[in-house]
């Protein structure tokens, strides 16, 4: 990975800051990890009898799961304490967004002056879609499109700060720079295990986000042309500041991922990180098939996603995964997780023998890794 010798100092810190950060880290670490094995173990030993009782058999949907849990004291302790836990999160991470938004701001002025990097294209006519438009998408005060500042950028750097408090409660901040694109990597090897000869010239990411996996694209293909595209002005400013800064020449388009504008077979390439989930219904089946238009021959689709797909669960996993919907701006997290993807990308028009949709590994856990190839 290249050495990117400013902007990776950008988001740094102070040792009170890491300290509260480190906290809610932890706190979350434990609310879903003991304190879930603690709702397994009591739905075993109380709820699942309970309903058994009542309804001569056991819950067989997440619904019936819910019902099941609904009433109970652990439970409802575990869901208030993850709610507070997520506001923590904002409000420790927004104290070093605060502290170092106007350096970030000045970054990104000098870049507007300079043509050396790639173009950001903004679209102030963008509709955006419901239900994403109205949603605070993980409680993320403001969502994704709204940002108050001068230069738009808060909104990236929250979200930055938070991936950032994430990686250093899995211990990875003290071996891996600021701003990492470990998902990134984790797409490129998914890639290459399945396509090991594709060479693409031209790379597209749906659903940057804050650009941060879209460098691992353009480091692992340098010659190719690489644009992140997502519905977010905030967090494409953010990207096209952090892409810049890191000397890395990516393009940036603000974009609905059904719509890009994109010709015909513009790419060999088309990836998305955790990009379904936060969609709709009626909105993923459309993405497909504007990955398949803009696919050249040959070309790949990858993506990767949550793998909570409900035959892999538990019914208590299925109801704390649905509590997501309900409290933590996850409209869709469920929703995703009831399609088949392999179903999806067919109805798409990728053909039956080029599709896949089943789970890589990453470290103790794995995603659902689904796509297709045009032929």
């Amino acid at each position: 990975m290249s050495k990117n010798t400013t902007f990776s100092k950008t988001y740094k810190p102070t040792h009170d800051e890491a300290a509260r950060q480190g906290f809610v880290g932890s706190l979350k670490g434990y609310l879903n990890g003991r304190l879930e094995v603690d709702l397994d173990e009591r739905y075993e030993s109380h709820l699942k009898p309970q309903f058994v009782a009542a309804n001569g058999r056991a819950p067989e949907t997440r619904d019936e799961g819910t019902e099941a849990f609904s009433h109970d004291h652990a439970y409802q302790l575990w869901g208030a304490a993850v709610f507070t836990s997520q506001d923590l999160m904002w409000e420790t991470v927004d104290d070093t967004c605060q502290r170092l938004l106007p350096d970030l701001a000045a970054r990104h002025r000098a870049l507007q002056d300079s043509d050396a990097f790639g173009r950001l294209e903004l679209d102030a006519d963008i509709e955006l879609p419901e239900p994403i438009r109205n949603v605070e998408i993980h409680r993320q005060p403001g969502g994704y499109f709204n940002d108050d500042e001068e230069n738009g950028l808060l909104t990236g750097l929250r979200y930055f700060g938070t991936v950032e408090l994430y990686r250093a409660a899995k211990g990875l901040a003290a071996t891996d720079q600021t701003g990492a694109p470990g998902m990134g990597q984790f797409i490129l090897a998914a890639l290459k295990r399945r396509f090991p000869e594709l060479a693409p010239t031209s790379i597209l990411d749906l659903g940057c986000g804050t650009g941060t996996e879209t460098v691992a694209y353009a480091q692992s293909f340098p010659e190719a042309e690489v644009w992140g595209v997502d519905l977010s002005e905030p967090l494409l400013r953010f990207a096209h500041t952090w892409a810049g800064d890191g000397g890395h020449s990516i393009n940036f388009r603000q974009a609905d991922a059904r719509h890009t504008g994109f010709s015909d077979e513009s790419f060999d390439l088309i990836v998305s990180n955790i990009l379904f989930h936060e969609t709709w219904f009626d909105i993923l089946p459309d993405i497909m098939r504007e990955a398949l238009r803009l696919l050249r021959p040959g070309g790949v689709f990858l993506n990767v996603d949550i793998p909570y797909q409900p035959h892999r669960l538990s019914i208590p996993k299925q109801v704390t995964n649905h509590w997501q919907v309900v409290n933590n701006g996850e409209p869709f997290w469920t929703g995703f997780a009831d399609m088949d993807m392999r179903e999806q990308l067919v109805a798409a028009g990728f053909e039956q023998e080029h599709v896949f949709a089943d789970y890589d590994a990453i470290g103790s856990g794995e995603f659902h890794v689904f796509g297709g190839r045009k032929v």
